[in-house]
This record gives C-alpha cells, sequence and structure tokens, in this order.
C-alpha cells in the first residue's frame, strides 16, 4: 500500500512517498505555503496522481506526552485532510524526527556533499517526514514492542 507521510508545519510541508510494497521511504518534496491550511489542496491532486492509500502526519507532542497547541493544531487539521480527501489518516510520534533529520543531514555535509544553508533548510523537512515513513512499518511490525523505542500510532480521531 502506497503511503504518504507529512511533516507539518505553518511555512513548509515535508512530504514523503513509500513505495508500493510500503518498505522504503522516498523524500518528495516540501511544500512553501503561507499556511498549514494552503497545503491540503496540493496533498489532495498528489494523492490522486501517485495513487496514495493511506497518510501519516506526524504529531508533535510534547516529551511529557501531553499535546501541546502544535500538536492540537495538527490533529484538526488532519481530521481536515482526512474528511476532504477521503482517506485513512494516522498519526504519528514525531517527536526528535527533525533531529534525527538534521543529524543525517550534518552527516552528509561532513561527507563532502554540498549543502548551503537554503538547500538544508528545504531538503530537512522532507527527510523528517521521510525517517517517519520509514519508522512507521517498523513501529508496526511487532506490536508487544515497547512504545519507548518505537514510534507508537495514536488515534486522536
Amino acid at each position: 500500500m502506497r503511503t504518504l507521510a507529512i511533516d507539518l508545519g505553518d511555512r513548509r510541508v515535508g512530504l514523503a512517498l513509500s513505495d508500493e510494497g510500503g518498505r522504503f521511504a522516498t523524500p518528495h518534496e516540501v511544500l512553501e505555503v503561507e499556511s498549514s491550511a494552503a497545503a491540503i489542496v496540493p496533498i489532495i491532486k498528489l494523492l490522486a496522481r501517485e495513487e496514495i492509500k493511506r497518510v501519516i502526519v506526524g504529531l508533535p507532542l510534547n516529551m511529557d506526552d501531553s499535546l501541546g497547541p502544535a500538536a492540537q493544531k495538527t490533529i484538526k487539521w488532519s481530521r481536515d485532510l482526512a474528511v476532504r480527501a477521503g482517506i485513512e489518516v494516522l498519526l504519528v510520534d514525531e517527536r526528535l524526527s527533525s533531529f534525527e533529520a538534521e543529524q543525517q543531514l550534518t552527516a552528509r555535509k561532513r561527507a563532502g556533499e554540498k549543502l548551503t544553508r537554503s538547500r538544508k533548510k528545504r531538503q530537512l523537512d522532507a527527510l523528517a517526514a521521510a525517517n517517519l515513513l520509514q519508522a512507521f512499518p517498523t513501529a508496526n511490525s511487532n506490536p508487544s514492542t515497547s512504545t519507548t523505542d518505537k514510534l507508537p500510532l495514536q488515534s486522536y480521531f
């Protein structure tokens, strides 16, 4: 099943796609938007064009597992996307996903890749979405695994 991962932001929305088998995640693009609401229409077009059957959205929980303003906004946005697109939307704990993406880009730069500050900024959100997507099958392959070392699915709908 083809899946789209979304790293939602107010100005940039990172997108990543899985392959048909759901094994590999690839950064797709970063949408530059005026608001997160403005990303819904281009995402709905992408869902149709790429025949995507499921969407996962990174949920920015607080470190104590509570829902702050950013998480509440993400839940509301995800509900809107699910209704408008008529597609399954799952929320996944995204804590530290941007940090992990930043570390990957830093390692690539150290290895000699030319990464300007603006290029790094553009790639960061799509890479964070790809990390969410890559972790998603792993998180669901063994339900008995502790949620402290996996990304648990969250159901707030």
